[in-house]
């Protein structure tokens, strides 16, 4: 079985991905790993070549800036990692900027990629998520965050990254068949000093939106305000090893009482029937086999 895995990343440095992490993360169990470096404002090349350049493969980039609606953008660079994978791969595993697995669920991912390899009927795996927000202490907890993605597919050149790269399809918009595992992803994507926080957020505006000057009227001028969240949770467990360094060095403070509680209504109802059945309703980007 061959396992490579694969990413894309710009300005990396300038916006606090913790790309590193992310790929140090999964790359054990990667035979190799595709990262599609975009043109950036900083030294993100640089810092990609110094991952383990025996298993790193690098395609170069160039955004298409005209692309401004839906983060389309961010999947337009994800096929491009994704369709540099050499055929004789079997599986691959895809991991954004700003998630990374913790090494104890490395095993349970690696035994269903053999278990499924064969089985034509299954398209991905499909991963639980923990979003941490605010600081290395703190997961949302209300309905609002999505709670599975796919992160692991099959090297099928049908398949293809879906909208702003959070999930995939194949063939003509068809869903993923998948398998559930018992494996987190843990997405740090809402854990960043609030100056960078910000930064990111005024300069990540422009692909979801074509309106300038709506962007410009609601520009972030100070640290991005984490305190306007509707609830959150103490995160019990441990962080993945390859975060220790750069949670030793988080140079904000960031505090909640997590019994306050401002979940919108139709949260609120998913939450309440996730409870009572054990069943999550709302979109699903994904059918499990």
């Amino acid at each position: 079985m061959k396992v490579s895995g694969f990413s894309f990343i710009k300005n990396a440095i300038k916006y606090g991905f913790p790309i590193v992490e992310a790929i140090e993360s999964i790359l054990p169990i990667c035979d190799d790993f595709y990262v599609a470096v975009g043109n950036s404002d900083d030294e993100t090349l640089e810092l990609i070549k110094s991952i383990n350049p025996d298993k790193i493969k690098i395609i170069e980039t160039v955004w298409d800036e005209s692309l401004r609606e839906g983060g389309k953008v961010l999947a337009v660079e994800t096929d491009k990692a994704f369709q540099a994978i050499a055929d004789e791969s079997d599986w691959a595993f895809y991991i954004q900027g700003d998630e990374v697995v913790h090494e104890k669920y490395l095993p349970t991912i690696k035994e269903a990629m053999q278990k499924w390899k064969d089985d034509n009927n299954v398209d991905g795996l499909l991963f639980k998520y923990l979003h941490f927000y605010g600081s290395y202490d703190y997961v949302g907890s209300s309905a609002k965050w999505y709670p599975h993605e796919i992160r692991v597919v099959k090297n099928n050149k049908k398949i293809y990254s879906y909208r702003d790269a959070q999930g995939f399809r194949k063939d003509e918009n068809k869903k993923l068949n998948v398998k559930p595992i018992e494996a987190y992803m843990y997405h740090y994507g809402w854990v960043k000093d609030p100056r960078t926080q910000s930064e990111k957020r005024n300069d990540s505006r422009k692909f979801w939106s074509n309106d300038d000057k709506k962007i410009e009227a609601t520009k972030l001028l100070d640290g991005f305000d984490y305190s306007e969240i509707d609830a959150l949770a103490l995160f019990e467990g441990t962080h993945p090893k390859v975060m220790q360094d750069l949670i030793s060095k988080k140079n904000w403070t960031f505090e909640y009482d997590i019994s306050l509680n401002n979940i919108r209504f139709k949260y609120k109802l998913k939450n309440l029937y996730k409870k009572l059945t054990g069943i999550e309703i709302g979109y699903k980007n994904y059918k499990i086999v």
